[in-house]
């Protein structure tokens, strides 16, 4: 499963906010979970379907064949969530049940008889449900939305749209008949055995016969057109809305080259039937791995000009594709495992940039893996990737899981080097094949296919939560030849007792220069051992080092401060091959700031040969506050690569100079080929509101620009008018930027653009007025009513910004009415946030009040000393003789 429509929504410029909490992982009510005993084992699942696509109801009919494990089994006890049971069988005859709206229990009218095979058969019909099965359904507000049903399983839905033994633990093989209109189409697991027109429906009938959980099955229904791929005889299929077509193309047809490529990367040939791909409507996440049959966000798909410089849709699709090794043929036996599979389909995205576009590319796109998980752990929580502690299992699906996940994986290739760890990799698929795994089996394929014990690593990364934050000092003794580093870990707390401290062995390189000026530098590698809260190195060399690359190749997990002198950093930045190390130098010389830094960082922004490096560089030199840095960002405007334009556009925006204003809306007015570049340089806009520009404001020429770009221009997935409404939520002194965005949270807007508009309230609400505020409440509490799930989070995201109690109010009755356990955690979450920011502005407000106070007792006893001096002046004063 890939979360990239959150991933999406930061791309369009909302960031998540840092509260800076670090507060713990378990909510209140978080309990140990654990696998479920088993009555027998599933042996086949198969459904039969009737869907009334108009009523959004279903007809079904499910048979589990049970093989029972032990004799004498009485009662059977399965999930079904929302769902009206019409009745039970086996074999013909009718059992007892009972239904709470969540669990069936069976009271069997004979025993169970040890591996003797059962048909359990269930009538059960569903209405409107909410979870599990989605219609999708043209409206008045959306007459163009297509009509569509899909499924969601995992994590445990699919006990709300069939009976089962709903967790991943349990596999079995599966079939589907499902009954639609007949210019529908119905797509499923496995192969389609049968087709059968009945009257004006058609029946589709898919057979899945390999072993599977619950949450993998699926359902997809729409009036698809079909697309033809194929990779070794096997089809590759496309299924999208008529009119899509091209973009689905576009989109979608690398997979033939990345089926081959997975497929020799984890040692196992693709192992079903077909692979298919759905684009639905209104998907609640980016993709979901279904086996063989993957669901994607319709948001997805790429028109000509997004896929200039838009990766995301690739690397969804590499990572879908790469579960149907990691999470469909080797299944996770229990949620807390979730990381085997989500961390290597996070890891695959990196694998297959490198395939495709090179290493400093997938070393670049590797480092936003790794920034995405650390600033989860600074500004959310901390915790074991694997942990069996929580209230639902969705709330395991973080950045912890996928990003640190991928890092792991990451830095057990390093570990490893490459032929051992692909070795051992290709043992755990091939052991575990069409199998259930846990944390261990990946333990024991590493010792069986390496001899190496990395259970220390696992200790570290992957049982507990965290990870090092270095800081390293340099020293060059000129006398001896040695370079001295002195390396702390600053997460280590002297009340822990060393327990935080993280027992690593890292590579250090020194660089020299070449033999001649067009030669690569020369390296000398040294590895450490970094086990103690602070431990100095000395290291012999030739000659002093032009500069020094810390964990060479930047494998390791970690944060790092380099405090090294400039020169050094000015070679790293220069010279070192690797682009990550570049990347740290360039961070290093900007917190030094001054002109000299500027100049660095200037030339680098125009001769760093990597996209990559340019756009950091960028984003270093809009840190230092300097005339100079402006100037020099602005020639990056004419960068290549639109990325690179992109964060230049972005670090513009935090200088509030005319020069910068002009660019920007000039960059604005015309466009780029770039949508992002464009969208940025929208957004920008808003950081100059209130800012005075030859002698007076720009709001008025800003707001025209901004009414004209959400009037005419629209974009990808609604890119451009989303940095528009970017730009308004800055425009807090300006009624009419209000008045704009409110219009666009309206039912009707398309919905990346609506939902853009609905976080947006949240940035504009602090320092309006009452009645403003009022306006802003009202409308988020009228929001909160709706049901879409991308709805609810946004307005937890707008609400978490407030400043108010009555933000915490309306969180607090959307926490209690929404099903959704996403939802109840983040609304927690924001809760949490909203009293800590109230509680800070209180103690802030105290103090001032104190300092007011204080001033006014300063005032009073300086008057009482000015009346004290006058009197004891006047009595010391000659009297005046009178006439």
């Amino acid at each position: 499963m890939s979360l990239m429509m959150m991933s999406l929504d930061r791309f369009h410029g909302f960031q998540a906010l840092d509260d800076s909490s670090n507060r713990g992982f378990e909510l209140p009510g978080a309990h140990p979970h654990y696998s479920p005993d088993r009555p027998g084992h599933v042996k086949h699942i198969r459904l039969d379907l009737d869907l009334d696509l108009d009523r959004r109801t279903c007809q079904g009919t499910c048979t589990l064949r049970l093989q029972p494990i032990l004799s004498g089994t009485t009662h059977l006890t399965l999930d079904a969530v929302n769902q009206t049971i019409d009745r039970v069988t086996i074999d013909g005859v009718d059992q007892a049940f009972d239904h709470d709206g969540e669990h069936l229990d069976i009271e069997l009218s004979q025993p169970l008889e040890r591996c003797i095979a059962i048909d359990l058969v269930i009538t059960y019909h569903l209405h409107q449900p909410q979870r599990g099965l989605y219609f999708i359904q043209p409206s008045a507000d959306y007459p163009d939305k297509p009509t569509q049903v899909w499924t969601q399983g995992e994590d445990e839905d699919s006990r709300y749209w069939f009976p089962c033994f709903d967790y991943p633990g349990q596999l079995a093989t599966s079939e589907l008949r499902v009954s639609v209109p007949q210019d529908f189409m119905a797509i499923s697991n496995g192969d389609l055995v049968e087709t059968l027109t009945e009257g004006d429906r058609k029946i589709y009938h898919w057979q899945q016969y390999q072993v599977h959980p619950t949450y993998l099955m699926t359902l997809a229904v729409g009036r698809f057109v079909e697309l033809t791929d194929s990779w070794q005889g096997k089809p590759i299929t496309y299924y999208v809305e008529a009119g899509q077509e091209a973009a689905a193309r576009r989109t979608l047809g690398k997979t033939p080259a990345m089926v081959d490529f997975f497929s020799k990367t984890f040692g196992y040939p693709y192992p079903f039937p077909k692979y298919a791909q759905v684009c639905v409507d209104d998907f609640i996440f980016g993709g979901m791995e279904n086996t063989s049959t993957t669901l994607l966000t319709d948001r997805c798909l790429l028109d000509e000009r997004a896929a200039v410089d838009n990766l995301r849709s690739e690397t969804l699709v590499a990572h879908e594709l790469a579960h149907q090794w990691f999470g469909d043929l080797v299944v996770i036996r229990h949620w807390s495992h979730a990381w085997l599979k989500e961390g290597m389909a996070t890891y695959a995205e990196t694998l297959w940039i490198h395939e495709t576009y090179g290493a400093d590319d997938a070393a670049y796109y590797q480092l936003g893996t790794t920034r995405s998980y650390l600033e989860e752990d600074r500004s959310r929580y901390r915790r074991p990737m694997v942990t069996h502690v929580y209230r639902e299992p969705i709330e395991l699906y973080d950045r912890h899981l996928y990003e640190k996940g991928a890092c792991v994986y990451h830095l057990l290739r390093h570990s490893l080097g490459d032929e051992a760890f692909w070795a051992a990799i290709h043992t755990f698929v091939r052991d575990n094949a069409h199998q259930t795994v846990e944390t261990i089996d990946l333990l024991r394929a590493i010792e069986k296919a390496t001899g190496r014990n990395l259970l220390n690593l696992f200790d570290q990364y992957v049982f507990r939560g965290g990870h090092p934050d270095y800081k390293v000092a340099y020293h060059w003794d000129k006398s001896s030849n040695l370079a001295k580093l002195t390396v702390s870990q600053t997460q280590a707390k002297p009340e822990n007792q060393g327990k935080d401290l993280f027992d690593l062995t890292l590579p250090i390189a020194f660089g020299f220069p070449g033999d001649d000026a067009t030669a690569a530098p020369r390296l000398q590698t040294f590895t450490v051992r970094i086990h103690e809260a602070e431990q100095s190195f000395y290291f012999p060399l030739d000659q002093k080092p032009s500069f020094i690359s810390f964990d060479a190749g930047n494998a390791t997990l970690k944060t790092v401060s380099l405090h090294y002198p400039l020169p050094l950093l000015k070679a790293q930045l220069q010279q070192d091959p690797d682009p990550l190390s570049r990347i740290q130098a360039a961070s290093a010389i900007a917190k030094k700031g001054g002109l000299e830094a500027v100049t660095l960082l200037g030339e680098a922004l125009s001769q760093q040969p990597f996209w990559g490096v340019r756009l950091e560089v960028a984003r270093a030199l809009g840190q230092i506050k300097l005339h100079q840095a402006q100037t020099a960002l602005r020639a990056g405007l004419q960068d290549v690569h639109p990325r690179v334009r992109s964060a230049v556009v972005s670090a513009l925006g935090q200088f509030k100079t005319l020069d910068s204003y002009q660019a920007l809306y000039a960059l604005a007015q015309k466009g780029d080929a770039s949508y992002t570049v464009e969208s940025n340089a929208i957004a920008s806009l808003g950081s100059f509101s209130n800012t005075s520009l030859e002698g007076g404001s720009k709001d008025g020429e800003i707001l025209a620009l901004l009414q004209s770009v959400l009037e005419t221009r629209s974009g990808w997935n609604e890119i451009l008018r989303c940095g528009a409404i970017r730009a308004l939520s800055q425009l807090k002194t300006i009624p009419a930027a209000l008045d704009l965005v409110l219009h666009y949270t309206a039912p009707g807007v398309p919905q990346a653009l609506r939902l853009m508009a609905i976080r947006a309230l949240g940035a504009l609400s602090t320092g309006q007025e009452p009645r403003n505020l009022e306006r802003i409440l009202d409308r988020l509490e009228d929001l909160a009513g709706e049901e879409f799930f991308l709805t609810q989070m946004a307005v937890i995201g707008a609400l978490r910004h407030m400043e108010t109690p009555a933000a915490i109010a309306l969180l607090t009755t959307l926490m209690d009415q929404t099903l959704d356990g996403r939802s109840k955690r983040s609304a927690e979450e924001a809760i949490a946030a909203v009293e800590s920011r109230l509680g800070n502005r209180k103690a802030v407000q105290g103090l001032q009040d104190d300092l007011k106070q204080l001033k006014q007792q300063n005032q009073d006893l300086l008057s009482r000393l000015e009346a004290l001096e006058a009197q004891a002046k006047q009595q010391t004063t000659p009297a005046t003789p009178q006439s």
